[in-house]
């Protein structure tokens, strides 16, 4: 056996040093802790699985005898393997939160790509030969099976994500419900506090430069845009300045909490980790500095950054009993408090409090025309921002606005049912508003309203049905028939409010049945059909969920509708041919006839385009319909 003497001059990488760099890539990886929330759930399973590796490279590490050639070929690749995972979970760590989420699918390609390359390095290890341990042999054998379950795993696309994305880049969609889906986003993406801009700013400029003038100029034209616009949603002010990154780097950061070592730990603020000089206790019982507090809850949380507990109410308590102890503690110690200004609630918020607690008093006054009035001010204050639907809440606005939803006023209904939309942009609220009976008054004025009304009442269901219990419930209090109702007889507003709430619905598999008995494949088929609306996207999204559903495979697999679903794929947009592809993947699983009938009308030389220039997404499912028509081709 030939055997690869180690270098004494050193080489590039002789084997200890390039076992030693192995090693060190995967504890770098191992020390990230910023992962996107759209990509945090797979890089963390990618960071378990290199660390699998540890053992078999202290092993080889520990060996008196050279290498093999062979076995040392086999761990360059393995080396190169590392490499890429490093670099995809760095990109995943530092890179630009709205890029990540656009890029989803292709980044779950990247994942993929990656464990390919590890299975490879790995099958071409001669462990025998190296004289590895039984026990380091189960774990590496337990590391090539998850590999080879993570390649063989279906789509994790976050369609939820998905449709808001693309509603957002819709050039033809100009709904006032934008700010709604912004202000989701924004909270999805982690990016409605001041600080995670600024740090977001940062990577979007980094990627602009590295992409320059190249041919995805348009995609980083919309993230810019996308950014600014979370910027105005938050009332970040970019005249103010300068990014500030650089005042919360790291190295900042650990000299803060190296002087906060002298101070008892019950002193500082767990946000901060600096000594308290206003100290509040909030609904769990946690105390904290009240300006950090304040910045935390006005950045639209409704949690204890401590605890992670939902809070029942926003209340700021003084914690006088800690004040003074730090105040004795600093005299006794000749310590001083830093110089802060007196932290209080601003008048003109105790007057906002003020003004909505009689608005909600007013709301269930016996005039109509005071309940009137009441209702489109809570209306107008909930539009306004975060805060506003947090205080309004907590004044205990939702119950009477639930109430009015069954006054025998339309436009009292209108404003009460608008209201509610806005409020439950909060996450906490959505709960409220369910707990407090709302979703059977919503599906009425949804079914006998004004088409404001209506629109409306369609957006509160889509934003309530962001939580799963809230999916079932409107299910099962027959929400399904008026929005699809409204997807075929609305205003084009209206039609994409109905869609929106109906995409969402249908992710739960009950609704699917619920949605199809309803009608919904007629009018979705028509808005493929009226390309001036602006839908097709929303259409091929819903018809490829329905479409896993036997009832659903019936009404969608026509001849008519398969020639339509195959003039996107040679004719649409890039999304419509991923969109339709998908829809005639799940027809052709449970039905040859549906595949031939596509090759008749021209479909095959387009799939193979599709595989190799089309989104990932579609490259994939491309890819899969090919090899179902290869099967059938074989069947015949």
């Amino acid at each position: 056996m030939e055997i690869l003497k180690k270098s004494e001059g050193g080489g590039d990488h002789d084997e200890v040093d390039m076992i030693s760099e192995m090693m060190q890539m995967i504890e770098q990886v191992g020390s990230y802790m910023c992962f996107r929330r759209t990509q945090r759930k797979e890089c963390l399973k990618l960071v378990r699985r290199l660390k699998l590796l540890i053992p078999l490279l202290e092993e080889t590490k520990e060996m008196n005898e050279s290498l093999p050639i062979s076995a040392f070929h086999s761990f360059a690749h393995l080396r190169k393997a590392l490499l890429s995972a490093k670099k995809l979970l760095k990109h995943c760590n530092f890179g630009s939160k709205i890029f990540l989420a656009m890029e989803s699918d292709a980044m779950m390609s990247r994942f993929h790509s990656v464990y390919d390359k590890l299975s490879e390095a790995l099958d071409g290890l001669m462990y025998q030969e190296l004289g590895i341990s039984e026990e380091v042999l189960e774990q590496i054998e337990l590391l090539r099976k998850q590999l080879q379950g993570a390649k063989r795993r279906e789509d994790t696309l976050d369609i939820e994500l998905a449709m808001d994305m693309m509603i957002i880049f819709s050039k033809n969609d100009e709904r006032n419900a934008d700010i709604a889906i912004l202000e989701r986003l924004a909270k999805r993406l982690d990016l409605y506090a001041i600080g995670d801009l600024e740090i977001e700013t940062v990577a979007v400029k980094k990627l602009v430069k590295e992409r320059g003038n190249t041919k995805h100029v348009e995609s980083t034209e919309q993230i810019v845009d996308l950014l600014k616009k979370f910027k105005q949603v938050a009332g970040f002010d970019e005249d103010n300045g300068a990014v500030k990154v650089l005042d919360d780097s790291p190295t900042l950061r650990c000299l803060e909490r190296c002087r906060s070592m002298l101070i008892p730990h019950e002193f500082l603020c767990p946000i901060s980790l600096e000594i308290m000089t206003d100290p509040v206790i909030i609904a769990t019982g946690q105390t904290y500095e009240r300006e950090n507090i304040h910045k935390w809850l006005t950045s639209n949380h409704r949690t204890c950054p401590k605890t992670g507990e939902t809070l029942s109410h926003v209340s700021l308590a003084p914690n006088f009993a800690l004040r003074n102890l730090i105040l004795q503690w600093c005299e006794k110690n000749n310590f001083e408090l830093p110089k802060k200004e007196t932290y209080s609630m601003s008048e003109s918020q105790n007057t906002f409090i003020n003004e909505v607690s009689s608005l909600v008093q007013n709301m269930s006054s016996s005039q109509l025309t005071t309940q009137s009035e009441a209702v489109e001010k809570i209306r107008m204050l909930s539009k306004e921002n975060p805060e506003n639907r947090i205080l309004i809440a907590n004044c205990g606005a939702i119950p009477p606005l639930v109430k009015l939803l069954y006054s025998h006023n339309w436009k009292i209904k209108e404003h009460s049912v608008t209201a509610l939309l806005n409020l439950s942009l909060d996450e906490a609220n959505k709960r409220l508003i369910a707990r407090e009976g709302a979703i059977p008054a919503v599906i009425e004025v949804l079914q006998n309203g004004t088409d404001e009304a209506r629109e409306n009442s369609a957006a509160t269901l889509f934003s309530l049905s962001m939580l799963h219990e809230n999916k079932v419930m409107i299910g099962s209090l027959k929400g399904i028939p008026p929005l699809v109702k409204l997807l075929q007889n609305g205003t084009v507003r209206g039609k994409k409010d109905a869609a929106t709430a109906l995409f969402n619905l249908s992710l739960n598999q009950s609704n699917k049945s619920r949605a199809i008995k309803a009608g919904i494949i007629e009018p979705l088929l028509h808005l493929l059909k009226e390309k001036s609306l602006g839908m097709v996207d929303e259409a091929l999204s819903i018809l490829s969920l329905l479409a896993k559903q036997p009832e659903g495979q019936s009404g969608i697999g026509r001849l008519s509708v398969i020639e339509t679903l195959v003039g996107f794929v040679k004719d649409g947009t890039p999304k419509n041919k991923e969109c339709a592809t998908a829809v005639l993947l799940e027809l052709g699983l449970n039905n040859s006839c549906l595949i031939l009938a596509a090759l008749q009308y021209g479909v095959y030389d387009h799939l193979v385009e599709l595989s190799k220039s089309g989104t990932s997404r579609a490259q994939r499912k491309a890819n899969a319909l090919l090899q179902q028509m290869s099967k059938c081709e074989h069947i015949l």
